[in-house]
């Protein structure tokens, strides 16, 4: 089979199915659970300052502060940094700004950097647990100013628990990642641009995830992207686009690499071999052309950003409030927050929209329950109207805003089936309302296999978005990987692999148990750290 047929039958093999889920392990023991945080044994550690509340902002009243250990500090708690502990009888875990399936956190961070004050020319890698950069590379070699970060995933971190269609929720966590990214640089007045042009083989030299002495008996690092940050002073023309740069290769005569990757799980169960086939035929091979401008739809999305503390406070909802009802502009504006706008985040991603939202909408006081579908590119919806049932209505709702593309398909009560699909989860059907993401599937992935994974790259950034706009609302969501997908497909009427299902999310008033204690995310440097805002 060629690359792209492997994603495709990988994506069948993974499927949930009434009967029969994917396969995964038959037991769990949760006290041999793989250790959630990565470290290098034997180089450097520098200790990051805990002072986004210091740097980080909301408006263009203050400069954007210059790359430096503070701002990069600044960046990384509000992205990747933890946010919380969570005590439980004996028991005990870590929660990130970057949510993730299982809270199992599969994307590690490394940090490339050149001329930054504070920091020699080289490679780190980002150790979240105690807020620290270690130095992986350092580099003698002259190398122009610059700045970037790259994301890779242990897949084994989810396989642990999810079996074989962990390789899928690793992707939606590394969009999570790529939104919880722009949405802290923001905050800083930075810029974030995607480096297309590296491809898996480069990113993994840069990363150093290719070093097989580095990772004797440790659980290995597939490398997936690469951004590059830049400050407003870098920009020389705001009008024109900027062209990404990536860092030079690291060369041998002029560098020197140190760490041992520690051992996740020293007794692990099972092996999924289906999962190194996907994730060796989903690499990028080819260099990536610069996308061309895109239009962006009209409308009246808020241009705010999330503050530090809605950033530092998002939670996943485990259980709803069923009699609980949210406004029709509340939900309005969730709707509208998934349309691509030139801010952030959607302005790191420079593709078209591929992903399109199917709701069911439950408890919104003004809007009819029923079934509806975002279509979040016009060019798409022609396509959208020949796959789905011709049965369904594509009526817009009274009181939608016009600009909104949001048409119901068929009215009704759908908490039942929205459980039923939700692997009869109630968090589906107990939430104001629930969604499944659709994907244009099967031409992109033939396109270029690569495409399976950005698919999920940018379904992880819709359900990025939904978290932090249902934040500043006062109310909560949580993602649903475990989603019966044909049984959604069927009831869209869809046929064959044209759109397929990727990821599934809900939204309403979470309840919270009071039996759960949170303490703050670095207790022993309380006296480090300046209050978020």
């Amino acid at each position: 089979m060629n690359a792209a047929d492997i994603a495709i039958a990988y994506h069948e093999r993974t499927k949930h199915r009434p009967g029969r889920y994917a396969s995964g392990p038959e037991t769990l023991d949760w006290t041999s659970q793989p250790d959630p945080f990565r470290a290098f044994a034997g180089c450097p550690s520098f200790r990051l300052p805990l002072c986004a509340g210091r740097l980080a902002h909301i408006g263009e009243d203050r400069a954007a502060p210059e790359f430096s250990l503070d701002s990069i500090g600044a960046l990384l708690q509000l992205s990747l940094g933890l946010s919380a502990w969570k005590e439980y009888g004996p028991d005990r875990w870590a929660l990130r700004c970057n949510p993730s399936s299982g809270n199992l956190h599969p994307t590690e961070a490394y940090v490339i950097a050149h001329g930054v004050a504070g920091l020699d020319a080289g490679l780190y890698h980002y150790a979240s647990r105690n807020h620290a950069l270690e130095q992986r590379c350092l580099s003698t070699a002259a190398h122009p100013p610059g700045l970037w970060i790259g994301l890779s995933s242990i897949h084994w971190r989810e396989a642990w628990k999810y079996g074989e269609r962990a390789f899928r929720y690793c992707q939606l966590d590394v969009g999570h990642a790529l939104a919880a990214l722009r949405y802290a640089a923001a905050l800083l007045g930075w810029e974030v641009r995607l480096v297309a042009g590296c491809n898996s083989q480069r990113l993994a030299a840069l990363l150093g995830t290719g070093r097989d002495q580095d990772y004797a008996g440790a659980e290995r690092e597939a490398p997936d992207l690469l951004v590059q940050l830049t400050r407003p002073a870098q920009i020389v023309d705001p009008a024109r686009p900027q062209v990404v740069a990536e860092p030079a290769p690291w060369d041998a005569a002029d560098t020197h690499w140190r760490g041992q990757a520690n051992l996740l799980d020293p007794h692990p169960m099972y092996h999924w071999p289906v999962i190194d086939e996907v994730a060796s035929a989903t690499e990028s091979r080819q260099d990536e052309a610069a996308a061309p401008p895109r239009n962006y739809p009209p409308g009246s999305a808020a241009t705010h950003l999330p503050a530090p503390e809605v950033i530092m406070g998002r939670r996943s909802a485990q259980r709803f409030d069923p009699q609980f009802e949210m406004a029709a502009a509340d939900f309005y504006h969730l709707v509208d927050s998934l349309l691509p706008r030139p801010q952030a985040p959607w302005d790191i991603w420079d593709y078209a929209p591929a992903i399109h939202p199917v709701f069911f909408v439950h408890r919104v006081d003004g809007v009819p329950p029923g079934l509806y579908i975002l279509v979040r590119v016009a060019a798409a919806e022609s396509r959208l109207r020949q796959a789905l049932s011709d049965e369904f209505e594509w009526q817009k709702a009274e009181g939608c805003p016009d600009p909104l593309p949001l048409y119901r398909l068929q009215a009704g009560k759908w908490n039942k089936v929205a459980r039923a699909v939700s692997c009869a989860q109630s968090i589906a059907a107990d939430s104001c309302f629930s969604l499944g993401m659709l994907a244009e599937f099967e031409a992109k992935v033939q396109e270029d296999a690569w495409r399976y994974r950005q698919l999920h790259w940018e379904a992880g950034l819709l359900g990025h978005v939904l978290y932090l706009e249902a934040e500043t609302l006062a109310l909560r969501g949580t993602g649903i990987g475990c989603f019966l997908d044909d049984a959604f497909h069927e009831l869209l009427g869809l046929q064959g692999q044209r759109f397929q299902s990727l990821y599934h999310f809900t939204v309403g008033r979470a309840l919270t148990d009071t039996r759960i204690t949170t303490l703050p995310p670095y207790h022993d440097r309380i006296a480090d750290m300046e209050d978020i805002p």
